[in-house]
């Protein structure tokens, strides 16, 4: 009986051990669970599923509509990465919320563009005009940042991706700069003058870079910025499984994938 009681410790333990070995996401090795919103990333993903087929891969897409849950997902191991963000993004993600996310590879960049609601051009827009831009960290100081390329207002000097609202130094037309969650703009343009929106939900929307009356200047400096990333929990980024997905992300077929299908509102740098 004692032996009997003895063995049976051991296989839980065992049982135990490799259930903490298992890892995130699936689990299982040959799974990879990917978190993704819509477009371009999931639809990208979409198109990495059969490459990956190949080497043995599963590739389990979930899709999310914020920018929140698919980093807290990675972080507490119900994804094994996520692709949705840019870098400057994510670093912050984790200096805010004490998450340890690293990326394993720059996939793409996507130019954010402002698009015109109820005013048609930068020329027509009126004193006071509504121009709405997201409202989260990185990505409101972008749209800060094009709008001061377009000399519609001027920020304090160096605030650089840190802008917000409120350095603002100059806004000569007074122009009612409201802010929104970026998933919103789309929607809402027909209620503001114009808005800066994010290219994944530009391209949701049917939004079409060529047809923004601004696009933010592509010089290598916002591209390195704001490259969109296969980002991994730290320590998972040699792994097997994720090396095998960052190949098929950096092939030829979705480089050529991403330059046929989105008119310039995705730029692959690889």
């Amino acid at each position: 009986m004692r032996k009997k009681l003895i063995a049976l410790a051991l296989s839980l333990v065992l049982a135990l051990g490799l259930t903490a070995c298992g890892g995130s996401g699936s689990g299982d090795g040959k799974t990879i669970k990917v978190g993704a919103t819509p477009a371009p990333h999931a639809e990208i993903l979409e198109e990495v599923q059969d490459i990956l087929a190949k080497d043995g891969y599963t590739l389990e897409i979930v899709e999310y509509d914020d920018y929140v849950t698919p980093n807290t997902s990675l972080e507490d191991g119900s994804l094994d990465a996520n692709y949705f963000q840019h870098i400057t993004y994510m670093n912050e993600f984790n200096a805010e919320h004490g998450t340890h996310l690293v990326s394993a590879a720059g996939i793409h960049y996507e130019p954010f563009g402002l698009y015109a609601g109820r005013t048609a051009s930068l020329e027509e827009l009126a004193d006071g005009a509504q121009i709405a831009v997201p409202n989260d960290g990185t990505n409101e100081a972008r749209a800060l940042l094009l709008l001061e390329q377009e000399g519609l207002i001027q920020l304090k000097e160096g605030v650089g991706l840190s802008a917000t609202k409120s350095d603002i130094a100059e806004n000569p037309h007074n122009y009612d700069i409201v802010e929104l969650e970026a998933r919103l703009l789309p929607t809402t343009l027909s209620d503001v003058d114009v808005a800066v929106i994010n290219g994944n939900y530009a391209i949701d929307a049917g939004l079409k870079v060529s047809d923004a009356i601004a696009v933010e200047a592509n010089d290598g400096a916002a591209a390195e910025a704001y490259v969109n990333v296969l980002a991994v929990k730290e320590g998972n980024e040699s792994s097997e499984a994720i090396q095998a997905l960052v190949n098929a992300l950096q092939s030829d077929e979705i480089r050529a994938f991403i330059q046929e299908t989105y008119d310039g509102a995705v730029v692959p740098l690889f």
